[in-house]
């Protein structure tokens, strides 16, 4: 028989777990679709080709349409970013400084890896192989490719490295030339509308000259490096901060699982190039905000 208190401790339980599924769609609701961007590290087919697999394994993984956004530059995944319309971005490590340092509500949650573990990469410069030029100081009067104002391997540290060097780029140089992005700075290059050119690169085995020979755009034997940078902390993924835990934590567990949950979206990506993305945060990219900095008061100075 049932007695009062029974019933009113069966009426809680049904309500608990009514609610439960309720609280878990809540943010399926306030987030009906997200958007997933990325900075323009190549032309935009080959961004679709490359990260399509992956958009529409986290859009399964979260039970949720996920749309994929190419930015049309670097300041635009951060705008899209402080403004909330794109929900998770694949950044280099200057322009994910740069989110931070203008106010964007934005956590790296998922870091780049090389097969031996290491996370990091560099800047490197290029130069055609039959060129003359065998080291940055030869190219005095000729002209120089960079990517974006808010590329890492692209300006940041070849603004650090040429300062270092000396050399102040708007006045060493005949010309400084904005690309747009890596592969864009290799085709001029190529086309020697530059004669020098900022990329980057992993190792012998992937940087972005390599991914352009794959795809049969260039041969990356006709070009060689200059110079070589220390070693930069790798590319992050990050979320807004302000979306549900419930909702970061999905995304995250779909992220650091894909190697191995979605093996063919992965190695689209990286084409066996490099290990699994791993957790990161926003500590490791205190030292790029610092980099940032420098080359902002680089440009102060230039201007006044």
């Amino acid at each position: 028989m049932l007695t009062r208190r029974h019933t009113l401790k069966l009426a809680a339980a049904g309500l608990a777990a009514a609610a439960a599924p309720a609280f878990a769609q809540d943010w399926k609701a306030k987030y009906p679709e997200i958007v997933f961007a990325i900075i323009p590290a190549e032309n935009a087919s080959g961004v679709v080709e490359r990260y399509t697999p992956f958009v529409n394994y986290l859009a399964k993984e979260l039970g949720t349409k996920v749309t994929l956004r190419i930015a049309n530059d670097y300041a635009a995944i951060i705008e899209g970013q402080r403004a909330g319309n794109i929900h998770i971005g694949m950044y280099g490590p200057a322009s994910f400084a740069r989110a931070r340092m203008t106010g964007a509500k934005v956590d790296a949650f998922a870091i780049e890896t090389n097969l031996d573990g290491t996370k990091g990469y560099h800047s490197v410069f290029y130069v055609k192989k039959d060129s003359p030029y065998q080291k940055v100081e030869d190219l005095k009067g000729k002209n120089l490719g960079l990517v974006d104002p808010n590329s890492t391997s692209g300006n940041n540290v070849p603004r650090f490295v040429l300062n270092q060097m000396k050399i102040e780029p708007e006045t060493f140089f005949s010309k400084v030339v904005y690309t747009g992005s890596h592969e864009n700075a290799i085709i001029a290059l190529q086309q020697g509308t530059v004669d020098m050119a900022a990329n980057w690169w992993n190792d012998e085995q992937e940087s972005n000259l390599q991914r352009m020979a794959r795809k049969n755009m260039v041969k990356a034997d006709d070009f060689r490096i200059i110079y070589k940078s220390e070693q930069i902390v790798n590319s992050p993924m990050a979320y807004l901060s302000d979306m549900p835990e419930e909702l970061k934590a999905k995304i995250r567990d779909a992220v650091l699982n894909l190697a191995t949950k979605d093996k063919v979206a992965f190695d689209k990506i990286y084409e066996g190039k490099q290990g699994p993305l791993v957790a990161v945060d926003n500590k490791a990219y205190d030292p790029i905000i610092e980099l940032n900095k420098f080359v902002d008061e680089l440009r102060k100075k230039k201007s006044s």
